[in-house]
């Protein structure tokens, strides 16, 4: 499957003409950013809202009110994929994923990654990529939809 701004979901195997593709673990440099990135979120919430998010996919909310008070806006592409960075964080804890540095010939990348297999997911632009687009896709269906998909090609348990 290729990756759009539809399709959040990239097979290791679909690298066209043999493109190298690179995966390896976050560099505490990643993970000085994405903190930093989280904590300006939660301030944001906690400022705006009382809460934080986003620790369960009931608080989800907290992004979407974001978003729909102009507090974060089309524009912000850092405070929109810093919500990502947070989406991210939902989806690895819930589907049991884990962040990688995905490189390609179009960059570097962080992504969540299912176990050992060659499925990525890319939540740092998947707010981003529609809110710079003007696509109001609400971010409980953008969530739903992320784990529909990783749902769909997660190998099935033995026996069953």
């Amino acid at each position: 499957m290729l990756l759009t701004a539809i399709s959040w979901m990239l097979p290791f195997a679909s690298a066209q003409n043999g493109d190298e593709i690179l995966i390896s673990p976050l560099n505490p440099l990643d993970r000085q950013y994405m903190d930093a990135q989280r904590q300006y979120i939660t301030e944001l919430t906690l400022r705006h809202y009382g809460g934080r998010c986003c620790r369960s996919s009931s608080e989800l909310d907290y992004l979407q009110r974001l978003l729909d008070d102009g507090i974060v806006t089309g524009n912000d592409r850092e405070a929109l994929q810093a919500m990502g960075i947070l989406l991210g964080d939902l989806l690895a804890t819930e589907l049991d994923l884990q962040w990688v540095v995905y490189e390609d010939r179009q960059g570097r990348s962080r992504a969540l990654r299912l176990d050992e297999t060659d499925n990525y997911l890319f939540p740092v632009t998947m707010i981003s990529r529609r809110r710079e687009a003007d696509d109001r896709t609400p971010v409980e269906a953008i969530y739903r939809k992320a784990v529909d998909d990783l749902e769909a090609v997660r190998p099935p348990l033995p026996f069953q």
